[in-house]
């Protein structure tokens, strides 16, 4: 471990002060002591909200637990639970009609629409690859992906029928998105041939070829005889490179696993060189080493000759931990720790005012923002303290009023409830909200744990109170002025293996009018960005209809009839314990926040801390309602362990689950399991926060 020193009346851990000071403080001209003291004083004040911010959330919950567990054996009256829920400050009273007034947003935020990605911050390669994935070559992600009819062909050497369909493939979304006078683009000679039904389409020239726009995304057609495919192709193209993941958010939160002042010292640095544009990584592949860094900007010549450039990187947001828990990094005056997402606030705003004050490589937010993404939070009144927070921060820094913009995840079920009054509190520097059905889904099943058994989880996707949520989160933002001025997201496509079925279904989001949505790779990315050339989302936004009520919102999931026959059952648990299981074990043996994990079929999916909210809560919730016992998971647990020792077996590091019941990781599964009910709104930080700590030790 390391040493800690004193600052200001703090304790903080030795590497994170001299990193901060060093790398950071200086480096922009700041007092270090004016700026320890600062900080000190900003813990004072905002530590002891946040404390009762958490101790407000126990207090509600603890109502409705009651208010459910006095009414068990009646029919549910939808009236009555929601004057209830007024009654006792859960829900609040609408704001009166208001239009948010951020300003100084860029363009990828506010006026473009496209692809996000989502990447662990502790992970730098990740990290390079999600902030290069601005530009995509459509030829290798048709290529090496299921997107078209079939998946590649695992033969080392080039599979010429499949390049041909990859060929064709991108001549016709060069017709769609950018058509022809009289001709298709597979009729083209060379560069020189062929007319635009658009002539404003065309940008310009790149160094290797033509530069496109369509629906605010570019696109540049290569034209290359000296490249393989360039060489063989008729009009001498070797390639379509895409404009793709606009926004990249660098994820602090449920993607990584960051327990001590370790861990954030590895976030924060990979961090400062993101924004400073110096990070880089190195690696074996094929046994050469390759080194990545960030990729300088795209230049291309208008018609009159005059040269321009476009980034060559995605917009970064930042996402910071939520509000619930605290880091042993560093100690407040009393010997408290410090609440993590403070932290994040005051050490992620600090590194980003290197690019805001322009002592960057690069540069990321050419409008002088800061962008932070803010999970997990319950209600206006959390949003509001997020607000004063990031007052207290640029105060703290030095910078003009409302600079740090916000994200706010709309993945709890106060805050959907409340959708326009949380927008109302950070009305000045909202940038962003979104959906997410894995969160949101455990903490609808943690609020009303003590209303009954709840239905199955894959029965949750077509149930109302989702279908609501969905809606309401992109009517309310269009209400309240967002389109144009922030982004309204929708969630994950969890299967990156799956890029056939992503290119059917992902369309949906932006046809509900979400202006971005999140990919779990650069190459989907890439597909998913020809989506949004196949829409217009801003016009689709037009058209969409007013915010509905709360009445079906409020719905509870519960079950009609829990008389499952017992294979039934058996799945659903084989289900959950296995996805538990298989993220538990990495996330708590490996430090692993965010990988691909084999499911239950053998299929590879991205998952996070949200995952295991929604599994572990619901197998608590079938525990405590009885339609499961305790030897029933058991069986299930041990059953699964075995299957996902297998799914591991060719990892060298590996440490089975089998074997070693009482070591870490199992241990783990099972309290989040059978602690689950007590887990505050169900989370699973606490646990897997003690769990890997001890498997540090």
């Amino acid at each position: 471990m390391s040493n800690m020193t004193t600052r200001a009346g703090l304790s903080i851990d030795d590497r994170l002060a001299t990193f901060l000071e060093t790398q950071v403080l200086t480096p922009l001209g700041r007092d270090v002591d004016a700026f320890w003291n600062g900080f000190a004083a900003l813990c004072a004040d905002f530590a002891p909200r946040n404390r009762s911010l958490l101790a407000k959330r126990i207090e509600l919950q603890s109502q409705i637990d009651n208010w459910h567990i006095d009414r068990r054996g009646k029919p549910h009256d939808a009236a009555e639970y929601r004057a209830f829920l007024e009654s006792i400050g859960y829900l609040v009273p609408e704001p009166e009609d208001f239009t948010i007034g951020t300003q100084n947003v860029d363009p990828e935020i506010a006026t473009m629409a496209g692809p996000q990605l989502v990447v662990p911050i502790l992970n730098a390669r990740f990290l390079l690859n999600a902030a290069n994935a601005r530009w995509g070559s459509l030829y290798d992600a048709f290529y090496g992906t299921d997107a078209l009819d079939a998946p590649p062909a695992q033969s080392g050497g080039y599979d010429k029928a499949r390049g041909d369909a990859v060929i064709a493939r991108g001549r016709e979304f060069l017709d769609q998105a950018l058509p022809l006078v009289d001709q298709s683009w597979a009729d083209l000679k060379d560069e020189h041939d062929g007319k635009l039904q658009d002539e404003s389409q065309w940008v310009g020239f790149t160094e290797n070829g033509l530069l496109f726009r369509n629906n605010g995304l570019h696109i540049e057609v290569v034209f290359d005889r000296d490249l393989p495919v360039g060489k063989d192709d008729r009009a001498g193209i070797a390639d379509i490179n895409v404009e793709a993941a606009l926004t990249t958010i660098a994820d602090c939160e449920d993607s990584v696993a960051a327990v001590d002042a370790e861990d954030k010292l590895l976030a924060y640095t990979n961090w400062l060189g993101i924004i400073r544009g110096d990070l880089q990584e190195s690696f074996d592949k094929g046994g050469k080493t390759l080194t990545r860094q960030l990729n300088s900007d795209k230049t291309y010549k208008d018609g009159a000759g005059h040269e321009h450039s476009l980034s060559g990187r995605s917009l970064m947001f930042v996402r910071n931990v939520g509000h619930l828990m605290t880091n042993p990094a560093i100690k407040l005056a009393g010997g408290r720790e410090i609440p993590e997402g403070i932290m994040d606030a005051v050490f992620t705003s600090a590194i980003s005012t290197i690019d805001v004050e322009g002592r960057a490589k690069f540069g990321n937010s050419k409008a002088g923002s800061i962008y932070i993404v803010k999970p997990k939070m319950h209600g206006p009144e959390e949003c509001a303290f997020t607000n004063d927070l990031f007052d207290a921060v640029e105060d703290l820094l030095g910078l003009p009023r409302h600079t740090i913009k916000v994200g706010v995840m709309d993945e709890e079920r106060r805050t959907s409830a409340n959708l326009g009054a949380c927008i109302h509190a950070v009305k000045d520097r909202i940038v962003f909200i979104n959906t997410g059905f894995l969160d949101r889904t455990g903490d609808e099943i943690h609020t009303s744990m003590q209303a009954g058994p709840m239905m199955r989880k894959g029965a949750m996707k077509g149930s109302d109170w989702l279908k609501s949520y969905e809606a309401r989160n992109v009517a309310i933002g269009l209400k309240h002025g967002l389109s144009g001025v922030a982004q309204i997201g929708k969630g994950m496509w969890a299967a990156p293996d799956l890029m056939r079925q992503m290119m059917v279904e992902k369309i949906g989001h932006l046809r509900a009018g979400a202006n971005t949505a999140w990919v779990p790779s650069p190459t989907a990315a890439t597909l998913h960005a020809l989506h949004y050339h196949q829409e217009n989302v801003f016009d689709i936004q037009k058209s969409l209809p007013e915010p509905a009520g709360l009445d079906a919102l409020l719905s509870i999931p519960l079950a009609e009839n829990t008389n499952w026959p017992e294979e039934e059952l058996r799945d659903e648990l084989d289900n959950n314990c296995q996805g538990l299981l298989g993220y538990v074990v990495r996330w708590v043996d490996a430090g692993v926040g965010c990988s691909k994990v084999p499911d239950i079929n053998d299929v590879g999916l991205m998952e996070d801390r949200a995952t295991l909210r929604i599994s572990s809560q619901h197998i608590a919730n079938w525990l405590l309602h009885g339609v499961v016992s305790e030897a029933q998971v058991m069986d299930s647990l041990t059953r699964m362990a075995a299957k996902v020792d297998a799914q591991n077996a060719d990892d060298p590091t590996y440490i089975p689950l089998t074997g070693y019941e009482n070591a870490p990781a199992f241990s783990a599964a099972k309290d989040l399991i059978f602690k689950g009910v007590k887990q505050p709104s169900g989370y699973t930080e606490p646990l897997l926060h003690a769990w890997r700590q001890v498997k540090k030790q």
